[in-house]
């Protein structure tokens, strides 16, 4: 069969279960991309908390437009922080790459996989969540004084642009469309005057245009039981960095736990690559035991081939793990290898 295309992607495995389960997403997504008729080449980089140890960065200085030449970044876990903060970690590598690539969308989907058990009464749920990702509480805007003293004080300043929550907010109402046309705004108008009230305005004047997508805006209090109470009435979810952040691990928590967290962070004008990764961290307890679930790394790199325009490559990896699933892989924690789990999803594929 002759390649019609290939696409070249960074490879970030990080820290921990980082690794193995990169390994397991890069393979399906060759098997997938053999079987659409492109390809896919890797460029590995070793950054992570024992690069930082070695060198005294997460990344090296150039690391940013080492990154920019390639079309995807797939990344693994980042994070150790037996050895270096959390606080060192992330921003040393996760959110300079979001926010120097102006990857301002991500996205987390949250369904039940064939056979996976969620905690809830609700098996029929399939929520977008679309979180605000460059920005708002996450914007690094602050500081401290008089450090070590009873006098000290912490600033951290949420930053919110009129840029930022418009674009955000189109990006989740364009994404109902293509769904079941119903978009939750999610905010805390009623406490945070100023930041929230502003979201909620711009909201009602995105949704002016946009007749045919239903808009409900809700506390973050009030969408923290919904997901639980009555997750199926909802489609896609659309908060601040912050909420955001929240509300995608209860989501993760409703479909069965971070084994199956996938995220996307996109940058939706193509201008910069955008970086797809599971957002389970780097599990340290676990690390080097070949006992980490793959699918969330698996789902994300499903996600990379759509973004990359490799749509029906993406769906057949998603029937994949619905099919190893179904037959009962992954679908508790530890009861089969990382291996075991790839292998079943890699047949499937081959079975189509």
């Amino acid at each position: 069969m002759s390649v019609a295309k290939t696409y070249d992607i960074a490879l970030v495995p990080g820290d921990g279960i980082g690794p193995d389960v990169t390994k397991a997403a890069w393979a399906v997504a060759e098997a997938a991309a053999a079987r659409d008729g492109f390809a896919l080449t890797a460029t590995t980089y070793p950054w992570s908390c024992n690069y930082y140890l070695e060198t005294g960065r997460m990344m090296p200085e150039d690391g940013i437009e080492t990154l920019r030449g390639h079309d995807a970044i797939l990344l693994g876990a980042v994070g150790w922080p037996a050895t270096v903060p959390d606080s060192v970690s992330l921003h040393g590598l996760l959110l300079p790459i979001r926010k120097a690539f102006d990857q301002y969308a991500n996205i987390r989907p949250h369904r039940l996989l064939p056979g996976v058990e969620g905690p809830l009464k609700s098996e029929t749920f399939d929520i977008l969540c679309i979180r605000e990702n460059t920005e708002g509480e996450y914007s690094g805007a602050g500081g401290r004084v008089h450090q070590g003293t009873a006098d000290e004080v912490a600033v951290e300043t949420a930053i919110f642009t009129r840029t930022g929550v418009e674009r955000i907010l189109r990006f989740a109402f364009e994404a109902a469309k293509g769904r079941r046309g119903r978009v939750a705004s999610v905010t805390k108008s009623n406490a945070q005057k100023h930041s929230m009230v502003f979201w909620d305005e711009i909201t009602r004047l995105v949704a002016a245009d946009y007749p045919d997508v239903e808009v409900t805006s809700y506390h973050i209090d009030a969408m923290a039981a919904r997901m639980v109470m009555a997750p199926e009435t909802l489609d896609v979810v659309v908060a601040s960095n912050l909420f955001g952040d929240i509300l995608t691990d209860l989501g993760a928590a409703i479909q069965g736990g971070l084994g199956f967290a996938a995220s996307a962070n996109v940058n939706p004008t193509r201008s910069a690559p955008s970086m797809f990764e599971p957002v389970h961290g780097s599990a340290p307890d676990i690390a080097g035991k070949g006992l980490a679930n793959p699918l969330a790394a698996i789902w994300s790199a499903a996600m990379m081939l759509d973004h990359l325009g490799e749509g029906q490559a993406s769906a057949r990896i998603l029937r994949a793990m619905e099919a190893a699933t179904a037959r009962g892989f992954g679908i508790r924690p530890g009861a089969q290898t990382t291996d075991a789990i790839t292998d079943a999803v890699l047949t499937a594929i081959n079975e189509e």
